[in-house]
């Protein structure tokens, strides 16, 4: 039975600061990054949701040794080279990160891999990754450019050059993955994406370099024989307390303070969009650790919020966000519109037709092409009728969105597929019953 989450009313006032869990992004690479080194690599605030469980159990049984403890997760690797030697079935869960990084990691499995995951991942485009990791020389069958997937490596593979143009940092990592284990240097032109693996590459000496334009990086990574291990203390996640920030901003006369977030520049778009809108948010406390940047994030309640003609070249930075922004357009004074944007439909739902569909219940007119939205939004929005979400593939940013359109817009929902924050955010609800008790039922 599908557990169902009941909301009532809207949110009461609120004053609080709070920590969010370890960034998914940097908790699945630091588990397959780890597990290239033969050397013991430690972690804490490692994210433990399913996505990043998924990862553990993949590279576990690529023989690596983990062992978790609290907040602490200990991995030795294998190494660079696969020390199984069989055919294998991995599972990636929900994960679209996992699923297309480690295809790159295994470039060098010289057996028969299946790679398999639940159905909203088993209908995302892997081609995108199994085009380029054909040029180092590994072979794949695909169903219907899905999973599951039938792979087999090659013991040696050679360098290649890359073109990457959706500006998606998972199809670039896992290039890079593959190139670590390459002969030559592998060169890669990638359309402006998160760097988080470049700066994990650059920390472990790893011979690569960056060089940029406005619109692209130039990438080179050189094949090594062996890596370093990995310590990491995993900042907090910016996509999941983006969720906090827009429910203070759409809230009355409240105020949150979240600690210790992956500020990476490549992740902020959310926050500078907001700021753009009329946003009270800002980043305090900045500084650097192994490369990434970490700080603060203070947000406040918002009563003059204005439309966005949203530039593009913001797209890539708040891709897991748009979705929660689309809710402070609907709250603001004119019309908002955000173009290229068709890569939120290939996530774990449509997301760009969820979003729409979203505010269609609120009673928001939208105009949706298969690349853009534009929102007509109103200062005035209140929501009073019953609104039911459910059947969005068990998306969790679906989930999420909902619950905040509920908590500051009002009316009664009933909001499907509770569990799918276990995916990405486990303490999700219980973070926000810290915030307010008892504005939630389930």
């Amino acid at each position: 039975m599908k557990k169902i989450l009941t909301i009532k009313r809207t949110i009461r006032a609120f004053d609080k600061k709070l920590n969010v869990e370890g960034d998914k992004s940097l908790s699945i690479r630091w588990v397959l990054i780890s597990s290239l080194s033969k050397k013991k690599s430690t972690s804490y605030n490692l994210l433990k949701s399913e996505d990043v469980l998924s990862a553990i159990s993949c590279i576990k049984k690529l023989g690596s040794k983990v062992k978790i403890k609290k907040n602490k997760c200990e991995v030795i690797g294998t190494g660079l080279n696969n020390k199984v030697n069989k055919n294998l079935t991995l599972n990636a869960g929900n994960s679209g990160t996992l699923g297309r990084l480690i295809l790159g990691l295994l470039i060098n499995f010289n057996k028969e891999l299946k790679l398999k995951g639940d159905k909203s991942l088993s209908i995302r485009d892997f081609s995108r990754v199994t085009t380029p990791l054909k040029k180092f020389g590994a072979t794949f069958k695909l169903k219907k450019n899905g999973l599951p997937i039938i792979m087999k490596g090659i013991p040696k593979p050679k360098a290649i050059n890359y073109i990457e143009q959706k500006g998606s940092a998972q199809c670039k990592t896992s290039v890079m993955f593959a190139a670590l284990k390459s002969e030559g240097i592998t060169k890669i032109k990638a359309k402006k994406s998160r760097n988080h693996t470049e700066l994990l590459f650059k920390y472990l000496k790893i011979p690569i370099t960056i060089k940029k334009n406005k619109n692209y990086d130039f990438i080179t990574v050189k094949g090594v024989k062996n890596i370093n291990s990995l310590n990491y203390k995993i900042p907090g996640d910016i996509s999941s307390c983006a969720f906090f920030i827009v429910l203070t901003i759409l809230s009355k006369n409240s105020k949150i303070l979240i600690k210790d977030i992956n500020v990476n520049p490549s992740r902020i778009g959310i926050v500078n969009i907001l700021k753009k809108m009329g946003g009270l948010v800002k980043i305090t406390n900045k500084r650097k650790y192994k490369g990434e940047i970490i700080g603060d994030i203070f947000a406040k309640s918002t009563k003059n919020l204005r439309a966005i003609n949203c530039p593009t070249n913001l797209n890539s930075s708040a891709i897991d966000e748009f979705l929660i922004i689309f809710l402070v357009a609907a709250k603001s004074k004119g019309i908002s519109f955000f173009k290229d944007i068709s890569e939120l439909n290939q996530k774990e739902s449509p997301r760009l037709i969820w979003g729409s569909k979203i505010l269609n219940l609120i009673g928001i007119k939208n105009i949706l092409t298969k690349d853009s939205i534009k929102i007509y939004g109103n200062p005035d929005l209140k929501v009073k009728k019953s609104i039911e979400i459910k059947n969005f593939l068990k998306d969790h940013r679906v989930f999420m969105m909902s619950v905040i359109a509920a908590l500051t817009f009002g009316g009664q929902w009933k909001i499907s597929d509770l569990d799918s924050i276990k995916t990405s955010f486990p303490t999700f609800l219980k973070t926000l019953k810290f915030i307010e008790q008892k504005s939630i039922q389930n």
